[in-house]
């Protein structure tokens, strides 16, 4: 028994205990208040609802590992979606087939790599800061979004597009499905690629990665592309959940991405962090978000909530830190 634990805790690793614990005392809590809440209902909707923020959120954590951030990943997530509805578009609207909806995939999935290769490379030769960097690709693309639409929004799609968002494989959610399909690669990426470990030595310290003889620039330019390419499978998403796209759909999740990687144990300066952990961390706010709602709460509390939460994970990850420094000059 003590073995399997020992072999649970290495394969976890010890960042799942904040996550993990935040999850068992949301469901019990929410169990307790409402009678609703270990529903079939409840966890199926949250299933639905959770890919589009997990989505961003995966883009979100790549530009942090590097000590960066990505302050353009939902109007990026909407211009990929732009780019798939105008291609829809002009090859008829709901009358479109497959082959036009797979080039307009092909397209939006470039139009977000192409976001992220701006983004990096600007980074990477002009060493600017990414939160200036990604500011300015956010005001842009929000501009070139809102001069393309008029500041409305695209609807009128096949509906075997709809599926995409709203259907379901025996029982699981085809979003939710994309969605774990990505963590995963996002998994193996980052713990079994050279590009992975890169990307934590550039977090750690980017002088002594580039002393070493790692091309610095070129991950950073990668890892920024990637994020784009992750925000243009969440517009997709998106564009099939609503069946219409807007430039400011899911604007209110940049600020909750950030939440979920800290949550996750993601160090906001770079350097450490996992992807499971904030797998977890994701689905602690959904539930979080759903449990408010049964209780008749509305979305505006529940983005409340969110931010106490993460002032609390702060408090206690410096109580923690003082602890252990406490510990150690005692012993």
């Amino acid at each position: 028994m003590i073995r399997l634990v020992d072999r649970a805790r290495a394969l976890l690793g010890p960042e799942m205990a904040g996550p993990g614990f935040a999850l068992l005392a949301v469901v019990v809590f929410f169990g307790l208040a409402s009678p609703q809440f270990l529903s079939r209902a409840t966890f199926g909707s949250a299933a639905f609802q959770l890919p589009e923020l997990g989505l961003l959120t995966l883009a979100m954590l790549l530009p942090i590992l590097t000590g960066g951030l990505n302050l353009a990943i939902t109007f990026t997530a909407n211009i990929a979606g732009l780019t798939a509805a105008w291609v829809l578009k002009s090859h008829g609207g709901a009358d479109a087939g497959p082959m036009a909806f797979l080039t307009g995939c092909l397209l939006a999935i470039g139009a977000g790599a192409a976001s992220g290769l701006v983004m990096g490379l600007v980074i990477a030769y002009t060493r600017a800061h990414p939160i200036l960097v990604s500011l300015s690709m956010m005001i842009f693309l929000r501009g070139l979004g809102e001069f393309l639409t008029r500041g409305g929004d695209i609807s009128g799609f096949p509906a075997f597009i709809q599926p995409l968002g709203h259907g379901s494989i025996l029982g699981f959610p085809i979003p939710l499905l994309i969605f774990i399909l990505c963590v995963l690669i996002w998994h193996v990426l980052l713990s079994r690629t050279k590009l992975g470990f890169n990307t934590y030595m550039i977090g750690s310290n980017i002088e002594a990665t580039r002393c070493s003889g790692i091309n610095t620039r070129r991950v950073i330019v990668l890892v920024y592309m990637l994020s784009g390419v992750m925000c243009a499978v969440a517009g997709i998403i998106m564009l099939a959940r609503f069946n219409s796209v807007r430039v400011g759909h899911g604007e209110s999740y940049l600020l909750i991405t950030v939440l979920a990687c800290f949550l996750g144990g993601v160090n906001p300066f770079g350097g450490f962090g996992r992807v499971m952990p904030v797998f977890v961390a994701l689905v602690v706010l959904q539930l979080l978000s759903s449990g408010l709602n049964l209780m008749g709460a509305n979305q505006h509390l529940a983005t409340a909530v969110w931010g106490i939460l993460l002032v609390a994970v702060m408090i206690l990850r410096f109580a923690a830190v003082r602890f252990k420094f406490f510990k150690q000059k005692e012993g």
